[in-house]
């Protein structure tokens, strides 16, 4: 694809999410950024975890969002007695045609293009783990057979503060497959004012769809091919790196607060993170800005703050913020 070419295609993209952020503005108010970190989960092919406490919006955005884009979605509610076939399907004794009987696979709601998990962490690990792995295999077995899930597929799950009773939380390894950690914040006291203004009217919003299935593929491979510099790469291993008490770069500070850093997924999922940032904003190049912007939702759920900072009050945003001022960027001059 000719450069030239690439360049109408990211500013298409730029128009469509112009359209999309004001089309999910006509029902969600505040919530920018959480709203263009999931659009940048979409367009890599990445899954989210929202976290916040209930009462925050987090299952109407998720629908907002599946409304405006043309395909399949469904939400599952997880509930402690939630089991894994009644997510993926399963196999049951029908009759055919000619009056025999065999077995026929019914599916579940996995197989659907945005699937809404929500409060994943209300129902047993057993049934946390037949999400999961649809989640990183992108399909799921049942008996003999094996079945793709559909193109594109992205899970969006939400999460209830761990502190509240009748949790099950996620193992990190579990977390870890999750490309943004989102957390959703109580909004400010003007967009409070506006949620309770428009909120209580008897109105009912009806949004535009802006993209169909085929359109998010084909803007995934877009997102793909938006090249990133050496110095970008350089400063996103040094950042990833640093946040690993045993590296010996690590700074200090990660050494006393830190239990295990974040691993080389973390470093991926910034470097796509930023190709989508980018490219929402219809440029052709990864600004280190942009790796800043997502460094907090990726970083947040792989670094394991131990106890010492914890009694120092320090959370994994914390840990992240500082490394973003200790780490330097690096001098793009050098790499050219």
């Amino acid at each position: 694809m000719a450069s030239h070419q690439i360049t109408e295609y990211l500013t298409q993209f730029s128009q469509s999410r112009a359209q999309m952020l004001d089309q999910l503005g006509r029902v969600i108010i505040g919530q920018r950024e959480v709203i263009e970190q999931i659009l940048a989960a979409i367009f890599t092919r990445g899954h989210c975890l929202l976290v916040g406490v209930p009462g925050l919006a987090k299952t109407l955005l998720v629908s907002s969002i599946s409304q405006i884009l043309d395909v399949a979605f469904k939400r599952i509610q997880f509930t402690p007695d939630l089991m894994p076939s009644d997510i993926t399907g399963t196999n049951i004794l029908d009759e055919n045609d000619a009056g025999r009987r065999e077995f026929r696979f019914v599916r579940g709601p996995i197989f659907a293009n945005i699937v809404l998990a929500d409060e994943i962490n209300r129902t047993p690990p057993k049934t946390q783990a037949a999400l999961l792995q649809a989640m990183q295999e992108r399909q799921i077995s049942v008996g003999q057979q094996t079945f793709d899930l559909p193109d594109p597929f992205f899970v969006i799950a939400t999460q209830n503060p761990i502190e509240q009773e009748g949790t099950y939380p996620l193992p990190e390894a579990q977390l870890d497959r999750f490309m943004f950690n989102i957390k959703v914040d109580y909004p400010t006291l003007d967009e409070e004012k506006k949620i309770l203004s428009s909120t209580t009217k008897d109105e009912t919003v009806d949004l535009t769809r802006v993209l169909g299935a085929k359109a998010i593929v084909n803007l995934q491979k877009l997102v793909r091919r938006v090249p990133v510099g050496n110095y970008v790469i350089d400063y996103v291993a040094r950042l990833v790196r640093a946040t690993r008490p045993g590296d010996e770069h690590a700074p200090e500070m990660v050494k006393q607060l830190v239990d295990w850093g974040a691993g080389p997924r973390a470093g991926q999922n910034l470097i796509l993170a930023g190709k989508a940032f980018a490219a929402m904003d219809g440029r052709y190049s990864v600004a280190i800005e942009d790796i800043r912007k997502a460094a907090i939702p990726v970083l947040r759920h792989r670094i394991a703050a131990n106890f010492q900072a914890q009694a120092e009050g320090q959370s994994s945003d914390d840990i992240v913020r500082s490394l973003l001022e200790i780490v330097k960027e690096p001098e793009v001059g050098k790499y050219e």
